[in-house]
């Protein structure tokens, strides 16, 4: 099997270093899995994650000209898959409705804080004595 992009295969961690690990591949090719693409979550020690020896599935993600092998271990992992969103029930509220609801809360909204402030400022209504 040729190693092309989109294809999984199984490998084994040679190394590990600060920014990823080297898995060798078939016929003796070796990729590099980036340390972002190891695990979903944040991995801040790739040694938390991966030993030397260890085998993996890792996906193929780009293939350089130069041969250099870019894999992701967290691709080759299968999604879960995502429940089916309900339909959306139709709003019986209609938009005059809607929108005198939002003049009234906007309405006792704007007395309120009319009412507090000009009484701390001494503005009309004020009690002077």
């Amino acid at each position: 099997m040729s190693i092309e992009v989109g294809s999984k295969l199984q490998g084994k961690v040679t190394g590990i270093t600060n920014f990823g690990a080297f898995v060798e591949l078939e016929a003796g090719k070796t990729g590099l899995v980036h340390i972002s693409e190891v695990a979903d979550n944040y991995v801040k020690d790739i040694h938390e994650h991966l030993t030397v020896g260890d085998t993996v599935t890792v996906k193929v993600i780009n293939v350089e000209k130069d041969g250099k092998i870019g894999l992701s271990i967290k691709k080759a992992k299968p999604r879960p898959k995502r429940p089916q969103q309900r339909p959306t029930r139709e709003r019986t509220e209609t938009f005059e409705s809607k929108m005198n609801r939002f003049l009234k809360d906007s309405e006792d909204r704007l007395a309120s804080l009319k009412k507090h402030t000009e009484s701390k400022r001494g503005g009309r209504g004020a009690k002077r004595g």
